[in-house]
């Protein structure tokens, strides 16, 4: 009886990259290269001399100078503006959170008399700029004395339709029968928000808090109509004062562009992959 040798499986080398992974890899460096070059080309020119900022296109400053970056320093109460963004930004995130769970988790879970229409009126709010608000919510927190305070510039953000959107689409694909389960158990609503339906949502959740703390740390109108004090002021308010001051010198206002971009930089660096994880949760990546 002859006995046949099995023929060798050739394993493919680990460090061997596939066409399509190549072609994958070259079209995410091109795309990092174009969102990177506007970055490249401020942190070039705010080291440039204002003379030379306004000669031919160059990528390379022929004088690196830090004149820009010490003016704006110097000028504005750069860390006093970023407590106040800090502080703003992350009381609205918050907020938000809450808010935007509790009315979400209403929508997809309680039944009510007039909860399609109060749905409905809810997403209205996804078709209206926030500008065209503005005149009113300033009637209001004036009315309320909030004006120049952190409340006048935090509570008008705190509820977004676009949030409760999210999470109410999230929430809905959460099976039923885990709280339902949890009903025979004994537990309560408010049990089964907190110890069950949250801690599911955390990608979400994740997603949302991001999206949020960008949007308010950029948001410029709100507080620039809320707040005269130049104690309260926020990053892109403060920054806006030093480049009014200043006037159109590109070094400087490339400098305190930077200056208010980076906190943001470094959030999405850290956090894209959160980003990412939340919308895949949330149902909308195919939306």
């Amino acid at each position: 009886m002859t006995t046949t040798t099995p023929t060798p499986v050739r394993r493919k080398r680990r460090g061997a990259w596939s066409p399509a992974q190549i072609a994958l890899t070259t079209v995410a460096a091109a795309l990092s290269l174009i969102w990177l070059s506007p970055l490249v080309w401020a942190l070039s020119t705010s080291l440039k001399t204002p003379a030379e900022s306004v000669e031919s296109p160059h990528w390379i400053p022929n004088h690196l100078t830090l004149e820009s970056w010490r003016g704006v320093l110097d000028a504005g109460n750069i860390p006093n503006w970023f407590v106040n963004s800090v502080v703003v930004s992350v009381c609205v995130t918050v907020l938000v959170l809450l808010v935007a769970s509790l009315a979400a988790y209403g929508f997809a879970r309680t039944e009510f008399r007039g909860r399609n229409a109060l749905m409905a009126l809810t997403m209205a709010g996804l078709m209206f700029s926030p500008a065209i608000l503005g005149v009113p919510l300033f009637t209001t927190v004036q009315s309320l004395g909030m004006v120049d305070t952190y409340w006048g510039m935090i509570l008008p953000q705190c509820a977004p339709a676009a949030m409760v959107y999210i999470l109410y689409k999230f929430f809905q694909s959460l099976p039923k029968e885990l709280e339902e389960a949890a009903f025979i158990d004994g537990a309560g609503r408010w049990r089964i928000f907190f110890t069950i339906v949250l801690p599911l949502s955390k990608p979400s959740l994740s997603a949302v808090g991001i999206f949020t703390f960008i949007a308010s740390w950029n948001n410029f109108i709100w507080p620039y109509m809320v707040t005269n004090n130049p104690d309260l002021m926020t990053m892109p308010n403060g920054i806006a004062t030093v480049q009014n001051a200043f006037g159109i010198v590109w070094p400087q206002l490339m400098a305190g562009g930077l200056i208010a971009g980076l906190p943001l930089i470094v959030v999405f660096v850290f956090v894209q992959s959160q980003i990412v994880r939340g919308v895949a949760h949330t149902g909308l990546a195919g939306q």
